[in-house]
């Protein structure tokens, strides 16, 4: 299963490489594949894992009065990357 995984993996990287860098600049189809593909699954497995981290840290957070900031960094802005963004529109994650 790992290695049939790393196999699809590869053969996507190896299909973008035959794609002409050239074309019009208002032309943005790979950045919204990549990000439909690549990056909005990557953004949504960064929510849950940050959710579930929030969940864990929350005691400490009440306690220190941070809960806010502490939901803002693992759970809000991830899932405003997830959900929120425009299709292959890169300049807001950070």
């Amino acid at each position: 299963m790992k290695n049939k995984i790393l196999f699809l993996l590869c053969m996507l990287m190896f299909s973008f490489g035959g794609v002409n860098p050239s074309r019009a600049s208002g032309d943005n189809s790979l950045e919204v594949v990549g990000d439909l593909t690549l990056v909005r699954p990557g953004c949504l497995a960064v929510t849950l894992v940050g959710s579930v981290i929030f969940v864990v840290a929350l005691p400490f957070a009440v306690m220190s009065g941070s809960v806010h900031d502490t939901a803002n960094t693992l759970v809000i802005h991830p899932a405003e990357a997830t959900f929120t963004r425009p299709l292959g529109d890169f300049t807001t994650l950070h």
